[in-house]
């Protein structure tokens, strides 16, 4: 399964494939689409676009995964980010991919084990997951970490049906596998 991971961002949108081939989960492509800065909101979402359209196209994902808003430290640059989410979700959308989308919280849990880490930790953290010579750069790595957290929560969700029952704990929704006998 390939997976597209996107850090939606008005000035910097990351974007990260891998694909997972069993057990195993490698690093195809990332990068950092940035619009012109001195265009105005309009012309920056259309060149997201069309910088995300053409990543699908020469990745060929099957998936792409999403890092949901979280708050921002104004309404204003809540909304433009929200702006340059909602073209994430249209380029992977008309480009007949299934949208999934996850907080940030629940990325960095995935990825360096606490949804509290920093942007160097999830940098770091992505670079040795993925054997890269060096860590990526900060909106890539955010994508990189969005597309690894879907591929591993594919992977759990094919072991639960392969080896039992699937349980989800109210308190703390995690996976819990049990062997079929």
């Amino acid at each position: 399964m390939r997976v597209l991971g996107i850090d939606p961002g008005s000035l910097a949108t990351g974007y990260g494939v891998v694909e997972r081939r069993g057990a195993r989960v490698v690093h195809v492509a990332h990068g950092t689409l940035r619009p012109r800065r001195g265009a105005g909101l309009a012309e920056r979402l259309a060149e997201l676009q069309l910088g995300l359209a053409r990543a699908i196209a020469a990745h060929r994902p099957e998936v792409a995964a999403v890092e949901r808003i979280f708050a921002g430290r104004s309404a204003r640059s809540a909304l433009v980010l929200g702006h340059a989410r909602g073209v994430a979700l249209a380029a992977a959308a008309a480009a007949g991919l299934p949208v999934l989308e996850y907080a940030p919280g629940e990325i960095k849990r995935a990825v360096v084990g606490s949804g509290g880490a920093e942007k160097r930790q999830v940098q770091v953290m992505v670079g040795r997951l993925l054997d890269l010579a060096e860590p990526p750069a900060t909106d890539a790595a955010d994508a990189l970490a969005t597309a690894l957290c879907h591929a591993h929560r594919g992977r759990l969700a094919g072991l639960a049906a392969a080896f039992g029952t699937r349980r989800r704990s109210a308190a703390a929704s995690r996976l819990v596998v049990r062997r079929a006998r």
